[in-house]
């Protein structure tokens, strides 16, 4: 069985096998251990820091061909969608691993509580007008999925209706399979000490103040709920076209290298070309080389 791989003990060299959840079935958090490194490169931090360098020029290599291939008429594009709880790294991840790319080919879209305009609508407007265009990367720092976490956890929502959101982003990101995206769903697994210590680390920082609120601790006494929202939420809305991957998080050097080589293996199976000139390459040279 699959999604194994980030649990105490298991090891496994294919990434995505090593990190998929297995559709359907219940998810025990408790079980993943979140400083685990499955699938990493022998070496540790230093080999997977040089890997990921290999990997971003790669991955810059195979967005381009998909934004040419996406001028030329090919549908296709890719959607990243991370999650995870406060200091997990969502930001981190888009910085290290996005950050290789061309910001002209990317989408990138961070989703904050919604605006009053926005609570009028369905909880899906705000996020099919993200959505990435054809060849494009689009990259959700939390997306939908807040709908049935946060607003479950706040009861920000009628029970009933968090019940029905299911099923309505079950059918969402099945129709966007069908349109030609590619969905990388990466659940990023912190531990709750780790969390501790990267909030001390930013009341340690006058540079990191910005990113803290005292509302983070107060969401540390609702860990328990949060872990049960993710856990329903992991089980219930993973599909074959949709999977979902637990990357360990503590360590944000795997966290990073994971994230990298899932999106490069996703784009790799997709092998986009550049499309082929709709012109006479010989003769526009003769023209250029004709010129006086």
């Amino acid at each position: 069985m699959t999604g194994k791989g980030a649990k105490k003990g298991a090891t496994d060299l294919d990434v995505r096998s090593a990190l998929r959840l297995p559709a359907g079935e219940p998810v025990d958090l408790a079980a993943y251990d979140a400083r685990a490194t499955p699938g990493a490169p022998p070496g540790g931090k230093r080999a997977a820091r040089a890997a990921a360098a290999h990997t971003g020029e790669r991955l810059a290599e195979l967005q381009e061909r998909l934004w040419a291939a996406g001028t030329a008429g090919d549908r296709r594009r890719v959607l990243l969608v991370l999650q995870g709880m406060d200091t997990s790294g969502k930001g981190g991840t888009v910085k290290h691993v996005i950050g290789r790319l061309n910001p002209s080919g990317c989408r990138i879209k961070a989703f904050t509580a919604p605006t009053e305009e926005e609570r009028r609508h369905d909880f899906l407007r705000r996020v099919r007008r993200a959505l990435p265009k054809a060849g494009e990367i689009g990259i959700f720092d939390r997306s939908h999925y807040e709908d049935v976490l946060i607003a479950r956890v706040r009861a920000l929502a009628p029970p009933a209706e968090i019940e029905s959101r299911y099923g309505r982003i079950d059918d969402f990101e099945r129709s966007l399979a069908e349109n030609g995206v590619t969905l990388v769903k990466c659940f990023l697994h912190l531990s709750y000490e780790e969390q501790r210590r990267r909030l001390l680390r930013r009341l340690d920082r006058p540079d990191k103040h910005w990113k803290f609120t005292a509302g983070d601790i107060d969401d540390r006494a609702l860990w328990p709920a949060y872990q049960q929202a993710y856990e329903t939420a992991l089980e219930r809305c993973a599909a074959p076209h949709a999977p979902w991957y637990l990357v360990p998080a503590d360590r944000k050097w795997y966290r990073n290298w994971a994230v990298g080589r899932l999106l490069l293996e996703h784009l790799e199976d997709l092998d986009p070309r550049y499309p082929k000139a709709d012109f006479d390459v010989a003769a526009c040279r003769e023209r250029l080389l004709a010129e006086d």
